[in-house]
C-alpha cells in the first residue's frame, strides 16, 4: 500500500513537472511565433540597454547620483520588459487568439498550468537583466566584485519571477478588460517611477514610497546595489522581494479562478 501511494505521488509529480515545462514552452513558442531574432534582440536587449545609457548620462548631467544608481536600477528593471508584458500576453492572448476554451476545458490542475505560462518569462527576464548589467558595466567601467556574482544572479532571478507573477495578475484582468495592454503600459511606467530603479525613493512622497514597497523590483534593486557596493547579500531585502512576488502569484491564481468560475456559471467560454 505504501509503495503504491509512493508511486502514485511520483507519477503525479512527474506529470505536474511535465505540464509546467512542456506547457510553458509550447505557450511561449506559440506567443512568439510571429517574431524574428532582430525583433527579439531590439525589443528585449537593445532597448533596455539604451535606457541604461540614457539614464546614466542624464544623471551625470544633472549630478543627482553616480553611475551605479541608474545602471544597477535599470539593469534590474530590464526584467520587467519580458516579465510584465510577457506574463500579461501569456494569459490575455489565450482569449485573443481563441485558445481560451481549450485551457478552461482542460481537467489539469490550474496551478501548474498557469505557472508554466509564467516560468519562461521569469527565465527570459533573468537573462535580459544579466545581459544588460554585464554589457553596461563593461562599457561604462563599473567594477562588479566577483564575490557578488552569485548573489546578483539570485537577486535577478527573484526579481524576474516577481515580475512574471505581476504580469500574470495583469493578464488575468485581460480576461475581463478589452484593452489589457493599456494596463500593462501603465504598470511599466509605475515600475519605472516607484521602484527606485531610476528615481531615488527618498525623494518621493511618502505615499509613493509606500506603494513602491508593494511592487516587484523595489527590494531587488536595493539588494543588487548593496551587492555591487560590496555589502553582501541582504536576506531581508531578498525575503521581501520573494514575499511580494508570492503575493502577486497568489493574486493571479485567485483572479484566474474567479473569472473561470464566472465563465462556467454563465455557460460561456468567453469570459466577458
Amino acid at each position: 500500500m505504501f509503495r503504491f501511494r509512493l508511486r502514485s505521488l511520483a507519477f503525479r509529480f512527474r506529470s505536474c513537472v511535465r505540464l509546467v515545462v512542456v506547457g510553458g514552452v509550447l505557450s511561449y513558442r506559440a506567443l512568439f511565433n510571429w517574431t524574428t531574432p532582430p525583433m527579439f534582440i531590439g525589443t528585449l536587449l537593445v532597448g533596455p540597454l539604451l535606457q541604461v545609457f540614457f539614464f546614466v548620462f542624464l544623471s551625470r548631467e544633472l549630478g543627482v547620483a553616480d553611475d551605479r544608481f541608474p545602471l544597477i536600477g535599470n539593469a534590474v528593471l530590464a526584467a520587467s520588459a519580458s516579465g510584465v508584458y510577457g506574463g500579461t500576453m501569456a494569459v490575455a492572448n489565450e482569449r485573443r487568439h481563441g485558445t481560451l476554451g481549450a485551457v478552461l476545458l482542460s481537467p489539469r490542475s490550474r496551478i501548474p498550468l498557469w505557472a508554466g505560462r509564467a516560468l519562461p518569462y521569469a527565465l527570459n527576464g533573468t537573462l535580459v537583466s544579466a545581459f544588460v548589467l554585464t554589457v553596461a558595466a563593461v562599457t561604462l567601467g563599473l567594477p562588479v566584485p566577483a564575490g557578488a556574482l552569485p548573489g546578483l544572479a539570485l537577486v535577478l532571478l527573484v526579481a524576474a519571477a516577481g515580475c512574471a507573477a505581476f504580469g500574470l495578475a495583469l493578464g488575468a484582468l485581460g480576461l475581463r478588460l478589452r484593452d489589457v495592454f493599456l494596463v500593462s503600459n501603465v504598470a511599466g511606467s509605475v515600475l519605472l517611477l516607484l521602484t527606485g530603479a531610476v528615481v531615488p525613493r527618498d525623494t518621493l512622497p511618502a505615499w509613493m514610497r509606500a506603494v513602491g514597497e508593494l511592487l516587484p523590483l523595489t527590494h531587488a534593486a536595493d539588494a543588487a546595489r548593496r551587492l555591487v557596493d560590496g555589502g553582501g547579500l541582504d536576506r531581508t531585502l531578498l525575503g521581501a522581494e520573494l514575499a511580494v512576488g508570492a503575493g502577486y502569484a497568489v493574486l493571479a491564481l485567485a483572479l484566474l479562478a474567479l473569472f473561470e468560475r464566472g465563465s462556467r456559471r454563465r455557460a460561456t467560454l468567453d469570459v466577458m
